[in-house]
């Protein structure tokens, strides 16, 4: 995979993934507020393969494991750039819909599909879990 890039909609945080694990689809009640919508599309990105510039604001949830999860943006136009939890601290949860170019992105697992809207169309091509993934 080459390196991505991506940024916020005001252009003031810019981004560098130089390595992707996974794409998914994530129905979580907290994804689903932040983005104002019925899901988010997340790559799980080794945390020393995300590089950022610019000023990011954070607010801080809990997840399910009790642990934080803290919300990383634009304090500026406000836009979501990724989520990193403590239950999983060697990962970053990059916000896809940010990417310049999202032409290549095909998610391959959806998870927290207990909360998914019910009148979204599921893909039977791609693995369903009713929460969290396995982490570690």
């Amino acid at each position: 995979m080459n390196e991505m890039k991506g940024g916020c909609l005001c252009g003031q945080v810019r981004y560098t993934v130089k390595q992707v694990a996974s794409t998914a689809v994530c129905h979580c009640k907290d994804c689903q507020k932040q983005t104002g919508t019925s899901f988010s599309v997340v790559l799980a990105v080794p945390a020393e393969a995300l590089s950022t510039q610019g000023t990011l604001s954070v607010y801080s949830t809990r997840g399910e494991s009790g642990g934080a999860v803290a919300r990383h943006f634009c304090g500026q136009c406000g836009s979501p750039i990724y989520s990193a939890a403590e239950a999983a601290p060697a990962v970053v949860f990059v916000k896809a819909g940010t990417l310049d170019d999202t032409r290549a992105l095909e998610p391959q697992v959806e998870f927290w599909c207990d909360t998914a809207q019910p009148w979204l169309e599921q893909r039977a091509s791609l693995p369903r879990m009713p929460r969290n993934p396995p982490l570690g």
